[in-house]
């Protein structure tokens, strides 16, 4: 058996503290590999998911507990060196080495860089003040559900799936609510007319009120200005534009960078002994042909098994479709594949708009590019081999609800 420390590396360091890197030391150790793992994290929880922080563990529904991946005892019987609030803080490729928060230097056969990715900030007058929130930890998750039980009147700043989910937590705990958002409708850069139109009438069934093609100028210790004077009330603003991959020890290794750590189908970097996965990965898919960086659930769970694999020179490529999930008062829908809003050509809607109870499909020069089932379930195994498929798909068949979604798969 070979020596070579490409396929039996004798330390590997994962650098982030979230649910790739607990996914990461699992996959390793399901692949057979039995040396040194140390997992380095800068928050004191153990390894968490993130989903429940704006659905369920915000609105109270679910302790917490059951957010974590593994409890402490998983890590020492696995053999797992877990440094909690201690981070990777720097990284030499060339020696293979990493400094960490507190002084240490850990020295490394490969590396896997799981940091995810941090709330991007509003560049206003009074973003910093004590009223505004951001939602990205499980204290930050904490203190909102604290605040919605105390405040009158929430301001959402963004009206993406944080921005959404976080609205109907607030609604939920009796919290008068309103939204600004930049566009026409929420989530209209993904979704578009008339799939985003559904989350507007929901929210506003729900007592929700918005602002929209409207920016916000200024927060004060009383609410929101937005940039036509207009001045919203508020005890509580809580922000949600988007998040930024934390890229800092990739670019300071000296790793290629371009929105996300630019990484193979198999998630190794440019340096062939790291690696990158989740939020930060913008991983070439070979279905897709392109790279393609989301910043969803799944990718932390799934990647790292490859991830692991590559690290242990076996074949591996990540080829998932992308997938998230939402949960937002009676609506539940789950969604798969990557439109272009730009270049699709149609939107198929398969079952009832207007009573929240439908599949629609996204289709880019006739091939379906994704699909969305809202109230619908049992059917992602289906929209996942039509948009797999990459053929072109009877229109009127597939807005049958009639027509079962098996018989339109190619024979």
């Amino acid at each position: 058996m070979s020596d070579d420390p490409m396929t039996h590396p004798a330390t590997i360091v994962i650098a982030g503290g979230g649910l790739a890197a607990a996914k990461g030391a699992e996959a390793l150790r399901d692949e057979g590999y039995e040396g040194r793992i140390v997992l380095a994290g800068r928050e004191r929880h153990l390894p968490y998911e993130r989903p429940p922080l704006s659905k369920e563990y915000l609105q109270g529904g679910s302790e917490r507990d059951k957010i974590f991946v593994h409890d402490e005892a998983w890590y020492r019987d696995h053999d797992v060196d877990l440094r909690l609030g201690t981070e990777v803080t720097a990284v030499d490729a060339s020696g293979h080495q990493v400094t960490l928060s507190d002084g240490d230097r850990i020295g490394y056969d490969r590396l896997l860089l799981a940091t995810g990715s941090t709330p991007r900030r509003l560049p206003v007058p009074g973003a910093d003040g004590d009223n505004v929130h951001y939602l990205r930890t499980v204290d930050d998750s904490d203190r909102l559900r604290d605040t919605f039980a105390a405040s009158g009147r929430v301001v959402v700043v963004g009206a993406g799936w944080i921005g959404l989910e976080t609205a109907a937590a607030a609604r939920t705990a009796g919290a008068q609510v309103t939204i600004v958002e930049t566009q026409p409708a929420p989530l209209s850069a993904v979704l578009g007319p008339p799939v985003s139109d559904v989350f507007t009438a929901l929210h506003r069934e729900h007592g929700v009120d918005f602002a929209f093609n409207t920016r916000t100028s200024e927060i004060t210790a009383s609410g929101v200005v937005l940039d036509d004077g207009t001045r919203l009330d508020a005890d509580t603003v809580v922000v949600g534009v988007g998040a930024a991959p934390d890229v800092g020890l990739a670019e300071s290794a000296g790793l290629d960078v371009d929105d996300g750590i630019t990484v193979d189908a198999d998630l190794r970097t440019s340096d062939p002994d790291v690696f990158a996965v989740g939020d930060i990965a913008n991983a070439y898919h070979p279905l897709l042909g392109r790279h393609v960086r989301v910043e969803h659930w799944a990718n932390a769970l799934n990647q790292p098994a490859v991830a692991a694999r590559g690290m242990l020179g076996k074949p591996a490529s990540y080829d998932n479709l992308p997938y998230f999930f939402t949960d937002q008062y009676d609506l539940g829908m789950e969604y798969l594949g990557l439109p272009d809003p730009a270049h699709t050509t149609e939107v198929i809607i398969r079952g009832d708009l207007g009573a929240r109870e439908f599949i629609a499909f996204w289709l880019q020069y006739g091939l379906i590019t994704a699909a969305m089932n809202v109230n619908v379930w049992d059917v992602t195994d289906h929209t996942q081999h039509l948009i797999q498929a990459r053929t072109a798909i009877d229109h009127a068949a597939l807005a049958d609800p009639a027509v079962p979604l098996a018989d339109l798969l190619p024979r």
